[in-house]
């Protein structure tokens, strides 16, 4: 009986801690421009393409990373993918 009345106390706790978090923020396109040097990118790539999509491109080190954000409402990110940039200074001669 001891054993179940730590229990709920500790689930009860537990609740009460989570409810207190703060909820987790979304990255806007609005954010995501002031904040992020980018390109603008004429289509997504296929894996991020969809309907009511942009998308925008980033280089960090020897990765390209595409962002994609919906059309709808305050243009939330919706979808993430990073590339082997390697390969791109033979795609781009």
């Amino acid at each position: 009986m001891k054993r179940l009345a730590l229990t709920v106390l500790a689930c009860a706790l537990a609740q009460t801690a989570f409810a207190d978090a703060p909820a987790p923020l979304t990255l806007d396109y609005e954010t995501f421009e002031a904040a992020v040097p980018h390109v603008d990118l004429e289509a997504c790539p296929e894996a991020l393409a969809g309907e009511d999509r942009f998308c925008r491109a980033t280089l960090a080190g020897e990765q390209l990373h595409v962002f994609a954000f919906s059309l709808a409402s305050n243009s939330p990110l919706v979808a993430f993918q990073s590339y082997d940039a390697t390969a791109l200074p033979g795609l781009l001669n």
